[in-house]
């Protein structure tokens, strides 16, 4: 497995690759593990994520191999569906899955999403449209969803 970690306008990102794919984006603390050589597929990743922050980008075309149940698997296919600057609450996605009481299962399989950002999960929310837990951290989710309506990232002192 290679890693990169990235510093985004939110905070280091850890990127992880295997066998020419993303397996594992998420954000980390402030220590930054030793690096090896930057993979081609870390470094694209990395171009389209500055992109992403640039506002320049609305998808990621990197190849992503996340390690998940069918379940999850089926979830963050969903997610990745939702357009660029739209919400989707948990219902919903159960609901568009054909499994309209599986509502907290896609919860689940949100929370374990293993690569953030580039399958959005940042873009589900509340039944009643509230923001709703972020593995991120909720700054961070309200961050990202302000950046999709085009408004500048703001500095976090909390991130």
């Amino acid at each position: 497995m290679n890693t990169l970690c990235w510093r985004s306008p939110l905070g280091p990102i850890l990127l992880e690759e295997e066998g020419g794919a993303v397996t594992g984006l998420r954000f980390c603390g402030q220590e930054v593990p030793a690096q090896g050589p930057v993979s081609p597929v870390l470094a694209q990743a990395a171009a389209q994520l500055a992109e992403y922050f640039a506002g320049q980008r609305q998808s990621f075309t990197v190849p992503l191999a996340p390690r998940g149940t069918p379940f999850q698997q089926e979830v963050w296919r969903a997610l990745c569906a939702i357009p660029y600057g739209q919400t989707r609450s948990y219902g919903q996605l159960a609901a568009a899955l054909g499994r309209p009481s599986a509502a907290r299962a896609v919860g689940g399989a949100c929370r374990r999403n293993p690569i953030w950002l580039m399958i959005p999960c940042h873009r589900v929310v509340g039944a009643s449209g509230s923001l709703t837990g972020y593995a991120g951290g909720l700054e961070r989710k309200k961050a990202l969803l302000a950046l999709e309506q085009g408004q500048a990232l703001q500095p976090h002192s909390t991130l």
